[in-house]
């Protein structure tokens, strides 16, 4: 007599796994999508503050070689060309104000500006399409 007994046991264990099962596939449905969704922002917003260092790094280093005696603004730009290229940036442009680090004289400022599109520099894809990062240094002549 407990035969019977038993098959109804482990029919109802069954049916919970399944039900079970059927509740981790929902979760897992519901759940991914947001945790793709949240790891590529991640990784795109860490690609975005790389960029921008990259080029605060960059306009810095210029405008060190800007405010020295004599430079000229071919240096400046190589400069930053270097650094930039280095790290694998593309599509970047760089300002100059003024044009000619020459002019300067002690207790003048010397600004390099360098500006890069994000979406040709981005990892995988972008999720800010047509931003355009900008970094600029202003040094003194001393």
């Amino acid at each position: 007599m407990n035969l019977p007994t038993m098959k109804k046991t482990r029919a109802l264990t069954s049916n919970k796994n399944n039900t079970r099962r059927g509740a981790a596939v929902a979760e897992l449905a519901v759940c991914l999508p947001m945790f793709l969704l949240v790891l590529t922002a991640t990784l795109d917003i860490c690609g975005m503050f790389y960029v921008q260092q990259t080029l605060k790094i960059s306009a810095y280093e210029g405008a060190r070689v800007g405010i020295v005696p004599e430079s000229e603004s071919e240096n400046v730009v190589f400069q930053c060309e270097n650094l930039l290229d280095a790290q694998g940036v593309k599509g970047y442009s760089i300002v100059l104000d003024p044009p000619d680090p020459q002019t300067l004289t002690v207790g003048d400022y010397f600004t390099v500006t360098v500006e890069a599109d994000y979406a040709q520099n981005a990892i995988a894809g972008s999720l800010y399409p047509g931003k355009l990062l900008t970094k600029s240094v202003t040094l003194r002549v001393e």
